[in-house]
C-alpha cells in the first residue's frame, strides 16, 4: 500500500478493531483521536499541525511532485503535463457531518459508502467537470503506446506472486514509475519502511491483528452477533464484517466496469456504464442503509463504541510501555526525515 507514514496504517488497521474510526465519540466521548499510539506518533507526520497548514503543505508537496514527474516521464520520451487538479488529498470538510453513530444519519447514508456526506460537499464544490490535463495526449497514442505511458508513469503494477489473499502488496517506490521515483526524491529514505525499524513495525502489526483475537474483544463481537442474528441480518462473526460486506459489494461493482487496471477502459463507449449510476449501485446503497441500520442498534445495545475502544486503548498503552525505546528512536527519525 501506498504510505507516507505509519499513521496512515494504523488508522486503516484500527477499523480493523472497531468501526467507530474518525471522529465518531463513544457514549463516553472516547474517539480514534484518543488513541494512545496515533497520539504519540502524531507529531512526526505533522499530525499536530492544523488542517490549513496540512493543506497547504499537501499542495506544494503535490506540485513539486509532478512537476519532476514531468521531469522523468520527458527523459523516458514521453509529454506530461503536471497535474495538480487530480482529485487528491483534501484536508477540509468542516462543514461536513459524520455521524455514524445516530440513526438520522444512518438511514441516509448507511456506512457512507455508497452514499458519503464527503461525496456531497465535493460535488457541490467542484462545479466543473475534471479533465485530466494529459487526457488528449494520451488518446493520440496507439493502444501499446498507452500501456508503456502508464508503466512508465506508475509502475506495471503488481505480479499475481506479489498480492497477497486479501489483494495487497508491499509497496517499493522504485517499481511504481516515475510517480514512485518523484514521490522518492521528496520523501527521502521513509524510516517506516527502513530495514531498522522491520521490528517495530511487525510488532505493531501484530498489536492490531492480535486485538482482534483478544478475550475481550471476542466477548463483544459475539454480543454484537447475536444481536444481529435476532435482527433477521444472520452471518457475520465481528462487527467490522457488515461494513465490509457493502465495501466488498461496491469493488465488485467497480471491477466489472473498469477491470484490474492493466486495461484501459473507454468511459466515453455508447456500451459502458457508470457504476455509480448503475440500477446494482442503487440497490447496494438501500441494502447498505438497511444493513448499516441493523448494525447500528447492535452497537448501542452492547455499548460497540465505548467497549471496543476501551480495549483498543488498554492494549496500546501496554505496547508503548513494551516499546518505548523503539518507539522513540522511530519518532526522532521521523521527526528529522520531515
Amino acid at each position: 500500500m501506498r504510505s507516507t507514514g505509519p499513521l496512515a496504517a494504523l488508522a486503516a488497521t484500527a477499523l480493523a478493531v472497531t468501526l467507530v474510526g474518525c471522529s465518531t465519540a463513544s457514549d463516553e466521548g472516547l474517539t480514534y483521536e484518543d488513541s494512545p499510539l496515533s497520539t504519540y506518533l502524531a507529531s512526526a507526520y505533522g499530525g499536530d499541525m492544523s488542517q490549513e497548514e496540512q493543506q497547504k503543505q499537501y499542495e506544494e508537496r503535490q506540485r513539486e511532485q509532478e512537476e519532476l514527474m514531468a521531469e522523468c516521464m520527458a527523459k523516458e520520451g514521453f509529454e506530461y503535463t503536471p497535474n495538480t487538479d487530480n482529485g487528491g488529498m483534501v484536508f477540509s470538510g468542516d462543514d461536513v457531518v459524520w455521524e455514524p453513530e445516530k440513526k438520522d444519519w444512518v438511514e441516509k447514508y448507511g456506512y457512507g459508502i455508497v452514499n458519503s456526506p464527503y461525496s456531497e460537499e465535493m460535488g457541490e464544490q467542484t462545479g466543473e467537470e475534471y479533465v485530466d490535463p494529459n487526457q488528449e495526449y494520451v488518446e493520440s497514442l496507439s493502444e501499446s503506446e498507452q500501456t508503456a505511458f502508464y508503466e512508465t508513469a506508475y509502475g506495471a503494477g503488481p505480479t499475481e506472486e506479489e498480492m497477497s489473499e486479501d489483494g495487497s502488496y508491499e509497496y517499493s517506490w522504485e517499481s511504481a514509475g516515475c510517480q514512485g521515483w518523484a514521490q522518492h526524491e521528496l520523501e527521502g529514505d521513509d524510516p517506516w519502511q527502513s530495514d531498522e525499524f522491520a521490528d517495530l513495525r511487525d510488532k505493531m502489526n501484530e498489536l492490531y491483528t492480535s486485538t482482534q483475537d483478544s478475550p475481550e474483544l471476542k466477548e463483544l463481537n459475539a454480543a454484537w452477533a447475536s444481536c444481529m442474528d435476532d435482527a433477521g441480518e444472520p452471518g457475520f462473526s465481528a462487527q467490522l464484517e457488515a461494513q465490509q460486506s457493502i465495501s466488498e459489494e461496491q469493488s465488485a461493482l467497480y471491477d466489472a466496469a473498469y477491470g484490474d487496471g492493466s486495461t484501459p477502459v473507454d468511459t466515453e463507449s455508447p456500451d459502458f456504464v457508470d457504476p455509480n449510476e448503475s440500477p446494482e449501485m442503487a440497490a447496494l446503497g438501500e441494502r447498505e442503509i438497511e444493513l448499516a441500520l441493523a448494525d447500528l442498534e447492535c452497537r448501542t445495545k452492547t455499548s460497540y463504541a465505548d467497549e471496543s475502544l476501551k480495549i483498543q486503548f488498554a492494549l496500546e498503552e501496554k505496547f508503548i510501555a513494551d516499546n518505548k525505546a523503539d518507539l522513540e528512536a522511530f519518532k526522532a527519525a521521523a521527526e528529522q526525515n520531515s
